[in-house]
């Protein structure tokens, strides 16, 4: 199979331009009523492309040369640029010891200190040094967010910071009980006020906009867990540095040839990172994920410089350019097509054994984006989710009834009714492709 798609590959990608819908046991008019006339699509923008692994042909194909908003597809991308640039393992920090003293630095890893990834191992190396421990800010081309993100959306969980070392997931853990609150780390616990009953808004907690102050709005009924992002800079990740090792750390300007030399320690391996981005839809890990990746091209952790670097390349042969701006898909700027979409799941089926891969995506009915989905067939959809307001995707792997690997993208913008409704929509004309599918 993967010499067929070898071959295919290619000549890429003439086979997402061809329709041939009557040899697949649903009619042509089938396929109209289902996706093109259907009347819940009726007042947005729908394209779909369904491709038949073993024959290596499209299935059917409706609007799937149109530009679509991806959403959390664009991790997609974010994956594929991870797998053909890093390792096994994720390198947590550069490091070089001068007699006395330890230089560091960061590589965009975002596991250090992070609550819901178990790695300790960047923590136990600065913590058992000997020497003094000196802190460089790695060279960081781009803003704290990615190019078109809501600037409003500092507040949400979903929109960490960007930064070349990030600490605790570059977020506060916020655990709120009926008779007070508790912060992690609680480092942050004195940056905590209480609200004045006047002005009490619906957020249990909000950070100010461009400072580390939080307020807290009100006492939950029951206990409730918030995660809200911290506004990150250099000298404070010294600070929860010196908090957390118990040591002094020194920020130091980096002198010329500082990186000479340089050793990496590194922290856990990389499908830890892949599965939470592509299962969970992790914003954070998928555009520290983009600065991992530029630290192997050179000093500057850089997402723009990662993504010019993947489309000059391997990314080269997509039958659509992407308009690609970010790791996360948090970005409206993105705009990929259903076929390039398929194409990409192509490569990734191409690059990496099929246990291995479909071990990183969501499935119906698990643990993940799907977990309400495609309950009463669990396990033949394999994929990824991407929802913006008035947007949403879900593409990846369909395996039928009769044990067809079906390859598919789904695409909708524009609608104003309910996501539910669309995603529901969406799940049943998959699960007939499912049933019925020879």
């Amino acid at each position: 199979m993967n010499q067929l798609l070898r071959t295919g590959l290619c000549i890429l990608f003439a086979f997402l331009t061809a329709c041939s819908a009557s040899r697949t046991g649903l009619s042509a008019r089938k396929w109209r009523q289902s996706i093109a006339e259907n009347p819940a699509f009726a007042q947005s923008h729908c394209g779909f492309v369904l491709y038949d692994l073993e024959k290596q042909r499209t299935v059917y194909t409706h609007q799937g040369e149109r530009y679509f908003t991806p959403a959390s597809n664009t991790k997609i991308f974010t994956l594929y640029t991870s797998l053909r640039m890093l390792g096994d393992s994720i390198p947590a920090l550069q490091y070089v010891a001068r007699r006395d003293s330890l230089l560091f630095w960061g590589t965009g890893d975002p596991s250090f200190l992070h609550p819901d990834l178990k790695s300790t191992r960047a923590y136990d190396f600065l913590n058992g040094r000997p020497e003094k421990l000196f802190y460089i800010t790695a060279p960081y081309e781009g803003a704290h967010f990615g190019p078109g993100w809501a600037w409003d959306d500092y507040n949400g969980a979903y929109s960490p910071e960007k930064s070349p070392f990030p600490a605790y997931g570059n977020f506060v853990r916020f655990v709120l009980r009926p008779a007070g609150i508790r912060a992690q780390p609680d480092f942050f616990a004195p940056n905590v006020d209480v609200a004045p009953l006047a002005s009490r808004t619906g957020d249990a907690i909000r950070r100010g906009q461009h400072n580390n102050v939080f307020t807290y709005h009100a006492a939950p009924a029951d206990s409730l867990t918030l995660d809200v992002p911290y506004h990150h800079s250099p000298d404070l990740l010294v600070q929860l540095l010196r908090d957390t090792l118990k040591r002094e750390v020194t920020r130091l300007t980096p002198a010329p040839g500082a990186a000479s030399g340089a050793r990496v320690v590194y922290s856990l391996p990389a499908d830890t990172l892949y599965q939470r981005m592509m299962q969970e839809s992790d914003n954070f890990l998928a555009e520290q994920l983009l600065l991992l990746s530029a630290s192997t091209l050179s000093d500057t952790l850089s997402s723009e410089r990662t993504i010019a670097y993947a489309q000059r390349t391997f990314l080269s042969d997509l039958p659509d350019k992407p308009v690609w701006v970010d790791g996360s898909g948090l970005s409206r700027y993105n705009l990929f097509t259903p076929r390039t979409l398929v194409a990409l799941w192509l490569k990734l089926y191409q690059l990496v054994p099929k246990e291995r891969l479909f071990a990183l995506l969501a499935t119906g009915g698990r643990p993940g984006t799907l977990r309400n989905l495609y309950q009463p067939d669990n396990s033949f959809l394999f994929g990824k989710t991407g929802s913006l307001s008035n947007n949403h995707c879900l593409s990846g792997f369909l395996i039928t009834q009769s044990g067809k690997t079906l390859v598919f993208s789904f695409m909708h913008s524009n609608f104003v009714v309910p996501t539910s409704q669309i995603r529901r929509e969406m799940e049943r004309i998959l699960t007939e492709i499912y049933r019925k599918y020879p």
